[in-house]
């Protein structure tokens, strides 16, 4: 009797165990999918390097720019760098969405605000990136206000854009709805508008970290003392491709991580929908 129950313990386990297996993997799927094509082009690109059919002056091998990091970090300023810029871009972030989330609601919601501020936000959206440098630069110096001001900038347009998108997109049968229920206007916007509006609020918000990233590089090259952009323009004065790509490295991994931080906030946040993206 003790083998057949010993048998049978271990049919019960094993069905057991490969449910936490399918379960560990299914959870983790969108990481290990995700990893296969970055660590493969890794691989292709370190014994490219090793064989010498890539030269190391113009482009390192991925293990000379793992110790570069490695050795900033030992030396103690890779994190002051890093966590300059993560600063840069937060602040930046928090004015730029603040100020789109004022405006760009008034705009949604108001038909005379759009007509008054929209083609004025319009006309500035229009101006390239670097061409607020030299007038930010006259206007505050090369200090902390002009570096978070361009960021700031950078991120509000993606944001105000979605916002307005959003509000402008409600279903105007929703609102009939609320009207029938007898919402005064601050429950319509609260318990209508905002929560349909808040897809492509969240979109905006994704969009907008991302050109915050990109802004920041410029605002570091002007005269900055510190930070990743500030390496990369040491990288390139001192003809260190190691040092500049090492910082390129940090930028995608840094803005990845923060990207998917707001991923996982949209998807909570969304989690009511009965979209695609959550039945997977």
């Amino acid at each position: 009797m003790s083998g057949r129950s010993e048998t049978i313990n271990v049919r019960m386990e094993k069905p057991k165990a490969q449910r936490i297996s399918k379960f560990t993997y299914k959870k983790n799927e969108k990481w290990i999918l995700g990893s296969i094509i970055p660590l493969f082009l890794l691989f292709v690109w370190e014994i490219a390097g090793r064989a010498g059919v890539i030269e190391a002056h113009l482009l390192p091998a991925p293990t000379k720019i793992v110790q570069e990091i490695f050795e900033m970090g030992a030396a103690g300023t890779l994190f002051g760098h890093v966590g300059t810029t993560l600063y840069r871009v937060a602040v930046g972030f928090l004015l730029g969405t603040l100020a789109a989330v004022l405006l760009g609601s008034a705009v949604g919601y108001f038909s005379v605000m759009e007509k008054l501020m929209d083609p004025l936000v319009q006309a500035f959206r229009s101006i390239p990136s670097l061409a607020w440098v030299p007038l930010f630069i006259l206007w505050m110096g090369i200090g902390e206000s002009s570096k978070v001001t361009l960021i700031a900038v950078g991120v509000f347009f993606p944001v105000y854009l979605n916002i307005v998108s959003g509000i402008q997109g409600v279903d105007r049968k929703l609102i009939e709805v609320g009207k029938i229920y007898g919402f005064t206007s601050a429950e319509t916007l609260r318990k209508i508008i905002l929560p349909a509006s808040l897809p492509s609020f969240l979109v905006g918000l994704r969009s907008g970290l991302g050109l915050g990233w990109m802004f920041v590089v410029a605002a570091e090259i002007m005269g900055a003392s510190k930070g990743l952009g500030y390496l990369l323009v040491v990288g390139q004065n001192t003809y260190s491709p190691e040092l500049v790509i090492a910082s390129i490295f940090l930028f995608a991994i840094i803005g990845k991580t923060t990207d998917s931080l707001l991923k996982g906030l949209e998807k909570k946040s969304l989690s009511w929908q009965d979209s695609l993206s959550n039945q997977r």
